[in-house]
């Protein structure tokens, strides 16, 4: 299998991540969006092949990515920089492809780290992720402003092994709430411009993405302001996220309400600017 990593500073993250791939992936790609320290050097030195792409958005990078890059294997391994596979999943991965399986897409299980402490409860772990996929039958939502979801035509299968999410650039909580709030500006826009899909109520029963993009469209109809306080209810108290300790109440507080809540304020603030906008111009046509 080929693994991609995209990068943009991340000298902190990208060694361990390389490192745990290094050993068994065919080829290793980082596609970079104009570091300025030493991240082109770490992934030269650890044989990866470089490649360097202005970055607009996450999908869209990975979009290019996929179809751009001189792929040569059936399988990809898509990964952030600050994941790693652990010894276990990279196992689970090479003897999956080696026994040979009939699935699209593979998931597998992401250990969240924060602030050096492993984020087990509040619904938090395990959360599965797609991240090994078949090149021809991967597609990515373009649309999506904040992250990228990689999605598979055909059917999928899970793993147990952990791929480890611990990124270090995050390690001062100044960094990660000023991310997180260009995330909220970017979310709102999201959410407002965005057209409910008709998701039915078998998705409760497919794979996690399907289970996601149900949950997701419960949340869309909750009123604005009341969703963050239910939502911090249900993984702090319902989901024991309170079992995670000092860090723990830090993440679930921050995650689950601070930033949704700022979702919820720009959702809010957009919405009124909107209809601002519709009322001068209903006057304009009136005069």
């Amino acid at each position: 299998m080929s693994v991609i990593v995209l990068t943009f500073n991340e000298e902190r993250n990208l060694a361990a991540c390389l490192d745990s791939v290094k050993a068994w992936a065919a080829r290793v790609f980082v596609v970079d969006s104009g570091s300025v320290d030493a991240t082109i050097a770490i992934a030269r030195g650890r044989g990866a092949q470089v490649v360097t792409h202005p970055f607009e958005t996450h999908a869209k990078q990975w979009q290019w990515a996929l179809a751009t890059l001189p792929i040569e294997t059936e399988w990809v391994l898509g990964l952030d920089a600050d994941q790693q596979v652990t010894p276990e999943l990279a196992e689970q991965l090479t003897n999956l492809l080696q026994q040979g399986t009939a699935a699209d897409g593979v998931f597998v299980r992401r250990r969240q780290i924060f602030r050096g402490k492993w984020i087990r409860f509040g619904g938090y772990y395990p959360k599965y992720l797609l991240k090994l996929f078949r090149r021809s039958r991967v597609s990515v939502d373009a649309d999506d402003l904040v992250d990228h979801h990689f999605s598979v035509a055909g059917a999928t299968v899970s793993l147990t092994g952990d791929l480890i999410e611990d990124n270090q650039n995050e390690a001062a909580i100044a960094v990660w709430t000023a991310k997180h709030n260009r995330y909220a500006v970017l979310q709102a826009r999201q959410e407002v411009a965005a057209i409910r899909d008709n998701v039915e109520w078998s998705a409760l029963f497919g794979n996690p993405d399907a289970r996601v993009r149900f949950l997701k469209k419960i949340w869309s109809a909750l009123p604005l302001f009341v969703r963050p306080c239910l939502y911090v209810f249900y993984r702090y108290i319902i989901r024991l996220g309170f079992l995670d300790g000092k860090q723990g109440f830090i993440f679930h507080v921050l995650q689950g309400f601070w930033y949704r809540l700022l979702v919820d304020i720009n959702v809010d603030e957009l919405r009124e600017r909107t209809e601002v906008m519709a009322e001068a111009h209903a006057k304009l046509k009136q005069s």
